[in-house]
């Protein structure tokens, strides 16, 4: 088991500082490699990769609603979520919000490789949970290493290329209905269970959509039998059915990824 430590106030006393030590140590969660793995690409490191990592690997709590970062803002911490869900966003002058990307267990979200690099979108905690973090800094330097990090980060990225695009293309071509399926089985595929916690507000806006055309599309949903619609949470009941609704829109965007997950491989 390995352990996370905070800096920590020096004492004046040698009880105090047992005291002090005592507390934080209490208070500073643990981590381990099985508890990192639970996100894909640190399961995908080597054992002694990922302990390279431990001396500034951070656990985290992740709440609902939570920046992680702002557009045009610097970004401090590479985050590797493992059940929390990370929307990317981007912030219209008036306020107005697409979602450009989402990232689960299976990635990471704010990985800069340029100290003078800023946040190009605003990435904000959909459903809460725990995550990884790494200081930017720290990252770097074990990118301009090379290894098998460095491998991983340039496989993802491109994964996360080819979502986007398939956003682009669903924004202009696909109809609301295939959007909101897609964008549950986005985060169905990322949760650990059948159920989101999602309001159609937030729907609305990530998909840039007015909130009356979720709400049609979802009763629509519902009629069909594909999810159950209750105050504040979807439960997805027909999973082949939502991808068939969903179709080209969702199918492309998972081959992406199906294609980045067939290309790593987890250490024994």
């Amino acid at each position: 088991m390995y352990k996370a430590y905070s800096n920590l106030t020096p004492a004046t006393n040698s009880h105090a500082a047992a005291q002090h030590n005592w507390l934080a140590a209490r208070a500073t969660p643990m981590i381990s490699i099985t508890g990192a793995q639970q996100n894909e690409l640190l399961r995908a490191l080597s054992r002694a990769d990922l302990e390279r990592l431990f001396c500034q690997l951070e656990l985290v709590a992740l709440p609902a609603g939570k920046h992680l970062f702002d557009c045009g803002g610097k970004i401090e911490y590479t985050y590797f979520p493992t059940n929390a869900i990370v929307s990317l966003l981007y912030v219209m002058e008036d306020g107005a919000t697409t979602e450009i990307a989402v990232i689960g267990r299976e990635g990471v979200a704010g990985v800069v490789l340029y100290e003078a690099e800023r946040a190009t979108c605003t990435a904000i905690v959909q459903t809460a949970g725990y995550g990884y973090r790494l200081k930017t800094t720290f990252l770097r330097e074990v990118f301009n290493e090379g290894g098998a990090l460095a491998q991983l980060l340039m496989r993802y990225t491109s994964a996360m290329f080819a979502q986007m695009a398939q956003n682009v293309v669903g924004g202009r071509h696909c109809s609301i209905e295939q959007k909101l399926c897609r964008w549950l089985l986005d985060r169905l595929d990322r949760s650990l269970s059948n159920e989101l916690k999602v309001t159609q507000d937030t729907m609305a806006n990530m998909l840039g959509v007015r909130r009356e055309s979720v709400t049609v599309t979802a009763r629509k949903l519902q009629d069909e039998g594909l999810i159950q619609y209750r105050r504040g949470t979807v439960e997805v009941l027909d999973r082949e059915g939502l991808e068939k609704a969903a179709g080209n829109c969702y199918k492309a965007a998972r081959a992406g990824f199906e294609q980045f997950r067939n290309g790593i491989s987890a250490p024994n």
